[in-house]
């Protein structure tokens, strides 16, 4: 009997590391093979094994979760303020962050300037990124979000589409702290 291969994809290695090792750390003694496949399935953003599967059989493989938070997991200080020095006062990104975890919080800043449930011509998605950013690539932040499972995108990349999930907690912050009182 041939198995059915369940790809594991995953935005963020780091994240999806610290997420393993946190839930190892957790578990006493060697665990199972299926709390070990459990464990892969979290750490990747999925509730569990089961819902990793039923991803796949629907055929939704390419379909990123969002990163599960850490057992004990904290906001972190020293990135939120990195991230807000990499935008200005009307909320616009002024540089690409160097740190691949600034990047990815920048991008679900800017995914929350998005129209939600709304489809955009690419056009329209050019236009609301260039008045979001100052250093001139609306290209990199497009693919990065469609990169990342924030957006989707039809196959001739004519249309976009906003892809709703929980925010992370650092970016979370970023807004409530940006938000008027």
């Amino acid at each position: 009997m041939s198995r059915k291969l369940i790809p594991l994809t995953v935005s963020d290695t780091s994240a999806f590391a610290k997420s393993l090792r946190a839930q190892l750390s957790a578990h006493q003694g060697l665990p199972s093979h299926l709390h070990f496949l459990n464990m892969l399935a979290r750490a990747a953003g999925h509730g569990n094994f089961q819902s990793l599967r039923a991803r796949a059989d629907a055929g939704n493989e390419d379909a990123l979760p969002a990163p599960a938070p850490a057992a004990g997991r904290e906001i972190d200080r020293k990135l939120i303020d990195r991230v807000q020095r990499s935008f200005d006062d009307q909320f616009r990104l002024i540089r690409w962050p160097s740190r691949r975890m600034d990047q990815i919080t920048a991008l679900w800043l800017l995914w929350s300037q998005i129209p939600a449930a709304r489809d955009m011509p690419e056009k329209e998605v050019n236009v609301l990124l260039r008045e979001r950013h100052l250093f001139g690539d609306h290209a990199l932040l497009r693919r990065e979000l469609c990169e990342l499972g924030l957006m989707n995108r039809t196959r001739d990349g004519s249309v976009y589409r906003r892809i709703e999930r929980p925010m992370p907690p650092n970016a979370a912050e970023i807004l409530r702290q940006r938000s008027p009182r």
